[in-house]
């Protein structure tokens, strides 16, 4: 077979454990052999980002910057084990928090729906797409471990040398833990654009919620600058027909329960990181879970919405057979060549993303699905298959000649 000449090159940002082995599977049997594409490779494994001192994820977000499109693989977040275990320098930063940050995009995650997984939550009927804000909040605080009494204290220097402000946190009568976190307002209202944005194309009602009631200021500025924002365009919104409602995160997450979906829910940093799992869940499995970088200047990253698989790959280092989810990262795939085609004006290339993902959702319908999906299918399934042969199955599928 001829393969498609893809025009401008894709960043291709390698991971961790068990979705990085995925990963080279993926991109051996359902990419290269169809696609002619320049892949901009920066390894983000946990080892080569501890020897680069994190350089290399800060490459990788710049790449994306100047070439418009990245793909990437999970990756890990290092917890203190994980410095134990792979013998790091120190707990690195969240990969994605720093691509978010350089980027300054909104998250969107959206459920791959298929008829034989039913979701777990059986009101829901259409897609819950999770818009998670980008930067800040607790991906980019500052913390301290507190071991003797004493005061701590937020302190604003201003730039212009007039007088500090100071506001006390705790007064310490011993041992204890302290947290700061910030954002800006130019990255609240790049994330309010994109999420009214995002809802008028797909034409689905928008919804936020934050804690206002506690947090007066900090989520209470959120609300507010997101309201100025729903207010300038609410002629774009009605005319596209899409209802905004704030609500306390609380409350969003109670009647999202109820709801049949069919909305974009935008959530803060930590409750989009949090509630884009659980609508994973919901609706069947994290491995069904899409996840969409979009900055403010149009650049796109593409990954899955879900984790390194580490048990899995624990597993596969002891030579046993898993049975491993890869089709998030066969649509991280699809979504960058989809949007690199579409940048580009090559629709043969948008084709190709689009009949790979019809062949998986397909391979799935057919009854050939790994042990997560298995679980749950209606009708049963008496087999699962293997991680490979899954991959196998939708690559055999991809070789055939189009009818």
């Amino acid at each position: 077979m001829a393969k498609i000449k893809v025009l401008n090159p894709i960043v291709e940002l390698d991971g961790d454990e068990m979705t990085r082995i995925i990963w080279q599977m993926i991109k051996d049997k359902l990419i290269l052999p169809f696609l002619d594409i320049d892949l901009k490779y920066y390894d983000l494994g946990m080892k080569h980002r501890d020897d680069t001192d994190d350089k290399v994820t800060v490459d990788a977000a710049n790449a994306i910057r100047e070439f418009g499109v990245g793909v990437k693989c999970a990756t890990i977040t290092p917890n203190a084990a994980r410095v134990r275990e792979y013998s790091l320098k120190q707990q690195w930063k969240s990969p994605n928090g720093t691509i978010r940050s350089i980027l300054d995009g909104t998250v969107f995650r959206k459920p791959i729906i298929i008829k034989n997984i039913p979701p777990a939550v059986k009101a829901w009927h259409k897609p819950i797409i999770i818009g998670r804000h980008a930067y800040g909040d607790i991906y980019r605080n500052a913390e301290m471990i507190i071991d003797r009494p004493g005061l701590a204290e937020i302190v604003f220097t201003p730039a212009d040398g007039s007088e500090k402000t100071i506001v006390a946190i705790h007064e310490f009568t011993g041992a204890g833990v302290v947290m700061g976190m910030h954002n800006t307002e130019k990255s609240i209202r790049s994330f309010a654009k994109a999420c009214i944005n995002y809802a008028i194309s797909e034409k689905v009602d928008l919804w936020f919620g934050a804690k206002d009631t506690i947090s007066k200021q900090y989520h209470g500025f959120f609300r507010d600058v997101f309201a100025e924002e729903v207010n300038s365009a609410k002629e774009r919104l009605a005319g596209a027909g899409v209802n905004y409602r704030y609500m306390l995160i609380d409350d969003a997450v109670a009647q999202v329960i109820k709801s049949p979906g069919g909305m974009l829910w935008a959530c803060m940093n930590y409750d989009g990181d949090v509630m884009s799992d659980m609508v994973a869940t919901g609706f069947g499995s994290l491995g069904l879970m899409t996840s969409v970088l979009v900055s403010p200047d149009g650049k796109y990253e593409f990954e899955a919405a879900h984790g390194t698989v580490m048990r899995h790959y624990y597993e596969h280092l002891k030579g046993n057979p898993t049975s491993t989810n890869s089709i998030a990262s066969i649509f991280a795939w699809t979504g960058a060549i989809a949007k690199r085609g579409e940048l580009d004006g090559t629709p043969d290339v948008v084709s190709c993303a689009k009949r790979l993902e019809e062949i998986v959702i397909q391979t799935v319908l057919d009854g050939i699905m790994t042990k997560d999906l298995m679980l749950i299918a209606e009708p049963a399934v008496n087999k699962y298959a293997l991680t490979e042969e899954f991959i196998d199955a939708v690559a055999s599928r991809l070789k055939q000649p189009i009818s």
